[in-house]
């Protein structure tokens, strides 16, 4: 197994965190999902006794639906009034001019030219009973309009950050400590300005009582604030005597469910607007005597290229992390699926 420390003799912390005092605590800790980032929208995470459903937060479910399903539920309300109004007039006889009794999908294009107030003219409300539907109608009309208008505006305008991660985080052991390296980019041409970054280290660990609770501890790094972020960086953290890493192995971390969450925030050059991005990272997504390779040439021209194609691959270090028989880490996914 690799131990996150110096690759020189240093004695690890005898403070290692303790594993699960039982096995149904052991067990309980190989049930348990960690994932803390990828709550939404993961079908395998099941809530229980919440008062407030979908209905009880319309507008942040709508907001943060996928765009398909956003249509297709604006389609389904849209549809559905329609077809409510169009059930009032056919059961009242004779209620539109212009629409034989009977011809309920005549109904239905008449409501829909009075929802959306079109009013071809060839078709008009007879009645003080069917004007006062009518009435409500177009004012159901305009307030749909008014929301479906305020909520594609929002999903359009809401800030993100481009900010591209490395499908792998890697420790290398070039230098005298060891370090964890992941690179992110910025995918668009325009400048985050102030980027703070933070790493943080998350496992299942068992608290006093021997009850399973989620532990955060904070990965310092080496640099963690950029006035400005143009193009690509590496987050990177020294695995030194005072790295929540140190003296872990891989298989210690893997039994603890553990994940690396990297946030990054900063302030959009053009919309003046903070944007946020984040990414976790499975112990098994980590390539231990790895670098990062190059992605930045000089052109014979004196242009500088940059290429995203290599953005993710990496490359083996000077040095190589010892490996004893019998102990290697487990097989690696070079391409291993996103957990953003």
């Amino acid at each position: 197994m690799v131990h996150w420390r110096h690759k020189q003799k240093l004695q690890p912390r005898s403070t290692e965190p303790p594993q699960p005092a039982s096995p149904a605590a052991a067990a309980t800790a190989n049930q348990i999902r960690a994932h803390v980032l990828e709550e939404n929208g993961r079908s395998d995470i099941i809530r229980t006794g919440l008062d407030a459903g979908t209905l009880g937060d319309l507008y942040h479910t709508l907001m943060t639906m996928s765009w398909i399903s956003f249509f297709w539920a604006s389609i389904g309300l849209y549809l559905a009034i329609n077809l409510v109004f169009a059930l009032l007039y056919y059961i009242i006889p004779g209620s539109v001019s212009g629409v034989p009794h009977g011809d309920f999908l005549d109904d239905v294009f008449f409501s829909v030219q009075t929802i959306s107030t079109v009013g071809y003219g060839t078709m008009s409300p007879v009645g003080r009973v069917t004007n006062t539907i009518v009435s409500f109608e177009v004012l159901a009309g305009m307030m749909l309009n008014a929301v479906a208008t305020g909520l594609v505006f929002a999903r359009f305008s809401r800030p993100r950050a481009r900010v591209l991660f490395s499908h792998t985080a890697v420790v290398s052991y070039d230098d005298v400590i060891p370090t964890l390296t992941i690179r992110l980019a910025n995918q668009r041409r325009t400048l985050i300005l102030s980027a703070n970054i933070e790493m943080t280290l998350t496992r299942l660990m068992p608290d006093e009582h021997g009850r399973l609770v989620r532990r955060f501890d904070r990965l310092s790094l080496i640099q963690s604030h950029m006035p400005i972020f143009r193009i690509s960086l590496n987050a990177t953290h020294l695995i030194d005597e005072s790295s929540p890493l140190y003296g872990l192995s891989a298989n210690t971390l893997i039994a603890q469910n553990a994940e690396i969450i990297i946030t990054m925030d900063g302030t959009d050059e053009i919309s003046s607007q903070t944007v946020f991005a984040r990414h976790a990272y499975e112990i098994g997504h980590v390539k231990h005597g790895y670098r990062f390779s190059d992605i930045i040439h000089n052109r014979p021209d004196g242009r500088v290229e940059v290429d995203f194609r290599r953005f993710h691959s990496t490359e083996p270090g000077d040095i190589v992390a010892p490996v004893p028989q019998g102990q290697e880490l487990p097989a690696h996914d070079d391409h291993p699926k996103p957990t953003t």
